[in-house]
């Protein structure tokens, strides 16, 4: 157990953090697979732009690294291209 005020101070706020991080990842997951999911171009076509943008707020905060960021937007953005 920590001994420090900061210590348990840390401990809350990488809780809050662990909480948030989670919930954003699982998001832009839920997010990715209905574009993989989708059978009409238009659709997907419209979800994309949305998509990439919480694939780059994640690797932005770390959440997943700069070079999964991009191997997901390029295959997200042929697969929308192939439909």
């Amino acid at each position: 157990m920590a001994n420090h005020k900061s210590a348990l101070k840390r401990i809350r706020s990488n809780e809050k953090r662990r909480v948030l991080n989670k919930y954003q990842h699982k998001t832009t997951r839920n997010a990715i697979k209905a574009i993989r999911l989708a059978t009409v171009k238009a659709e997907a076509a419209a979800k994309l732009p949305t998509v990439i943008s919480m694939i780059d707020k994640l690797a932005k905060k770390n959440i997943i690294h700069a070079n999964k960021a991009s191997n997901l937007k390029s295959k997200l953005t042929r697969l929308v291209a192939s439909l």
